[in-house]
This record gives structure tokens, sequence and C-alpha cells, in this order.
């Protein structure tokens, strides 16, 4: 059975898919897609830890769905900009995890991805699967991987 490990890189796929679709991103559908056929072997979600109630409940759906969700605290600057970016933890993350897994599935559109994804599949002969909202994600990242999957009305909620 193939092997696969899951990066879902939280705060892109919910701006891209409200920004694109006005929706929200469907985990479940994206878990049955994903997973179909298919052994998990890792499975995370990276988010930005604000404290709040609401965010701890959806936190909570995702452990439930099957990851394991990571936390990098929300940094506020004093020139008003905001810091919560999960890029090298991904990175580091994928890199471990391609000893484990045939295909690894990366869930956003930021082209800083390319060059990972490049890696992964010539030098470590895996697949990359990423999905993405086309509008909005980077088209390096999109011809850097494997297979592109787009986020569309199936994989969103409403």
């Amino acid at each position: 059975m193939e092997r696969v490990a899951i990066f879902v890189d939280v705060q892109n796929v919910y701006y891209t898919s409200r920004q694109a679709y006005r929706k929200n991103f469907d985990y479940n559908a994206f878990w049955r897609t994903a997973t179909a056929n298919r052994e998990v072997v890792k499975a995370y979600a990276y988010a930005v830890e604000r404290g709040d109630t609401r965010q701890r409940e959806f936190q909570n759906i995702l452990r439930a769905i099957g990851f394991e969700v990571k936390l990098k605290p929300f940094i506020q600057r004093a020139d008003g900009s905001a810091k919560g970016d999960w890029d090298v933890g991904i990175t580091i993350d994928m890199m471990d995890a391609a000893s484990e897994a045939d295909t690894l599935i990366l869930v956003s559109g930021d082209g800083d991805f390319s060059i990972l994804c490049n890696r992964l599949i010539e030098q470590g002969g895996k697949k990359v699967e990423v999905y993405g909202v086309p509008v909005l994600t980077a088209a390096s990242l999109m011809q850097s991987a494997s297979a592109f999957i787009p986020i569309d009305q199936q994989l969103l909620l409403g």
C-alpha cells in the first residue's frame, strides 16, 4: 500500500480559499480524497496560535480527523505587521518524512516550496502532490509538483 505523509499550511489554505471562493476548506473531504487506499504515516497541520476558543475548537477537529497540529505563536510587530510563517518547519518535516513515505502531500499555494518539491522528486525519488487554490497558487509550485490537485468546490464547505 502506498505510504503518504500530509502537510497542511493552515493559514495559506484558509486565506486562499476565502479569497477565491468565500468558502472554507473542507478538511474531511480532503482527508477522504488524499488518503483513499493509502496508508498515512504522518499528517501535520501547521497553524498560528492566537489563543481564542474558536481556534482551539478547530484545532481539536483537525486532531479528530487525524492530524497532529503544530502551533507557532502569533507575533505582532511594533509596525503593525504580523509574523507566523511555518515554511521552514514544513520543509524540515517534509525532508524528515521522505524516508517513511512514498508520496508527500502539501496543501499550500506558496511558491517558496517549489525548491523543496524539486529536491524531493529529483534527489529523493518521491512523488509530491500539491493541493492549492489554482488562481492563488504559484505557477512554480504547480510546475514543480508531481501532481497538482486544485482546491475547488469538491474540497470546500457549503
